[in-house]
């Protein structure tokens, strides 16, 4: 049975979650598990993007970069030739970074492989942690780890493959984004709520 709380109080989230934009991401997305290849793709991306900068500067750029990356269409973003990528450097509503913008088209080839080979790259990404979301028991303010074990592996995996911007910090980053790992702190409204009992 769950505590009862005056509906006046705000919910206890994680300490990171404080803009309108964090905390709608924070409630709404942050851990939930990802199976979709599309999503996954785009958190890949965005993950990539954000080395160097805060998440909150890629989620206000987000839906710009869904209509620049076409929706995240692995497909069609693969196909991009350089008339296509000289475009996107002179987008002001993504990070116009020459390596970044070409790894999205790399990384969009080598998900297409992993889902010829593995049939999917959910099933692929999602072997690193048996299938299962690793939950976490962080105390509030505790500082987080930047990578794991698990990361390591998938970032090794993954270059193996030929993705690129997948050092194992932003792999983990990826892994808490799509639900791989429940990082909520343990006083988290959405902590219990991602726990395998109360799916």
């Amino acid at each position: 049975m769950s505590r009862t709380r005056d509906d006046n109080q705000p919910p206890i989230r994680c300490a990171w979650a404080r803009s309108a934009l964090m905390i709608r991401y924070h409630d709404e997305e942050w851990g939930f598990p990802v199976h979709d290849d599309r999503t996954l793709f785009e958190f890949l991306i965005l993950e990539g993007a954000q080395a160097g900068l805060s998440w909150e500067t890629i989620l206000n750029k987000r839906e710009n970069y869904r209509t620049a990356f076409d929706n995240f269409d692995a497909k069609r973003v693969a196909a991009y030739d350089r008339r296509k990528l000289a475009q996107l450097l002179k987008n002001p509503g993504i990070v116009r970074n020459r390596l970044k913008i070409a790894s999205a088209v790399r990384n969009a080839k080598a998900l297409l492989q992993v889902q010829k080979e593995y049939g999917s790259f959910d099933r692929y990404v999602w072997q690193f942690v048996n299938g299962t979301p690793r939950i976490n028991s962080w105390k509030p303010r505790q500082l987080l780890p930047a990578r794991t074990v698990e990361s390591d592996a998938l970032s090794k995996a993954l270059k193996k493959h030929g993705f690129n911007f997948v050092g194992s910090t932003i792999c983990y980053a990826f892994m808490q984004a799509v639900g791989m790992v429940n990082d909520h702190a343990v006083t988290c409204f959405r902590y219990a709520a991602r726990a395998p009992s109360n799916p």
